[in-house]
This record gives structure tokens, C-alpha cells and sequence, in this order.
């Protein structure tokens, strides 16, 4: 196997911190691990772009669907968990509800609050979207055998597991 862009990085910034401790093997899975989360981030955006949805409405869209209940939420819950503000939430919302990709509903169990439902476009188009997006991910990982990708899992949850106990 030839030289990565990690590889060159390294051998780029490695004498340049003569001061501070420089760990090439830390260094070139980090920067490993930025590249393959921006060749996912692009995946996505790619496949968005590729049904007709802006990456801020597959993102929704997406939080929406992958709920223990599917396609139903508050809106104070997806922007708990997209990290954006209400008014933020708002105006996501008032998009695809344009396009009529969700609607709003009354809330069964707050008389003042509402809930959000995928309509069944919705869901349609969030399916194509992931549909592509799940190939591209599949031809990425598809480089490493069954052992190997077994390994990537289990040395990935040891790291997410350390920053979720930071």
C-alpha cells in the first residue's frame, strides 16, 4: 500500500516541532479520521443534493426518521438534537413543510405545543437519500474485508466510548 495524505502530512510537520512532542502515529489517525469524516459529510451532501434536498433538510428529515418513534417528534426535541436554536427549528420546519415533507399536528398530550410528522413524500424522499448515501458508504468500506471492518468497529467504539466518558 503507497503513501496516504496522512503520510505526507506527517512527513511535512514532523520537523517543525522540535518544541513540542509531535506523535506521527497519533497525528496520521487523526488526520485519518478528519478526512474520512469529510468524505462521509460530502456523501451526504452529495446525496441530498442528488434527490433535491438541501443538506439542512435531509439532516432534519433524517433526525426525524431515526427516532424510537419514526417519522414523529417535537419540534424542541429536533432541535435538541440538530443543535439549533427554536427560532432555527422554525424555519427548517416551515421548509419542509412547503414542500410537504412533514406536517405539523397538534400535540395529543399539550394543548399549546405541536407535533411533527414525515408525511409519506417525506419519507419517500429521505429513503432515496439514504438509499444513496448508504452506497457510498458501502464502496468506501467495502475496501476492508469482513475481519477488517470487524476490527475498524471495535477500535472505533473503544474511541467514542473514551470521548463520551470525557
Amino acid at each position: 500500500m503507497g503513501q496516504d495524505f496522512a503520510d505526507r502530512h506527517v512527513a511535512r510537520w514532523r520537523d517543525h516541532w522540535i518544541d513540542i512532542p509531535f506523535d506521527d502515529a497519533i497525528e496520521a489517525a487523526t488526520v485519518r479520521l478528519a478526512r474520512i469524516s469529510r468524505h462521509f459529510r460530502d456523501t451526504i451532501q452529495t446525496a441530498a443534493a442528488e434527490v433535491g434536498l438541501q443538506q439542512f433538510e435531509y439532516e432534519t428529515l433524517h433526525h426525524l426518521m431515526v427516532r424510537d418513534t419514526p417519522g414523529h417528534a417535537s419540534p424542541r426535541a429536533l432541535a435538541d438534537d440538530l443543535g439549533v436554536s427554536p427560532a432555527g427549528m422554525t424555519g427548517r420546519l416551515d421548509t419542509l413543510e412547503k414542500a410537504g415533507y412533514i406536517k405539523r399536528t397538534p400535540s395529543p398530550t399539550d394543548r399549546r405545543g405541536v407535533d411533527i410528522e414525515a408525511t409519506t413524500a417525506g419519507v419517500a424522499i429521505w429513503r432515496r437519500a439514504m438509499m444513496l448515501r448508504g452506497r457510498a458508504e458501502e464502496e468506501l468500506l467495502g475496501a476492508l474485508s469482513e475481519r477488517e471492518l470487524a476490527t475498524l468497529n471495535r477500535l472505533l467504539k473503544k474511541l467514542t466510548t473514551a470521548t463520551e466518558t470525557q
